[in-house]
């Protein structure tokens, strides 16, 4: 399973992309390119309480940095 993240930045304030970048990799999601910013690989199973657990971490580590978020977890990429 991997939880894919789409970052929206805002450039009227709030933390720079490099910035957001390491705070992201931080919590283990890793840079990709395509329609989607950065991927977390969760390896061969999770359960829908840990990716909401780590959704409240993403939440958590990118308030006030000036984003809009989307995650997205499925068994493979779109």
């Amino acid at each position: 399973m991997k939880t894919y993240l789409m970052i929206w930045y805002n450039s009227d304030g709030g933390a720079t992309p490099s910035e957001i970048k390491n705070r992201l990799m931080s919590l283990g999601f890793q840079p990709i390119q395509g329609p989607y910013d950065y991927v977390y690989d969760w390896g061969d199973n999770v359960d829908v309480y840990e990716i909401l657990e780590f959704g409240d971490k993403v939440h958590l580590s990118l308030q006030d940095m000036g984003v809009i978020f989307k995650l997205e977890t499925s068994e493979s990429y779109h």
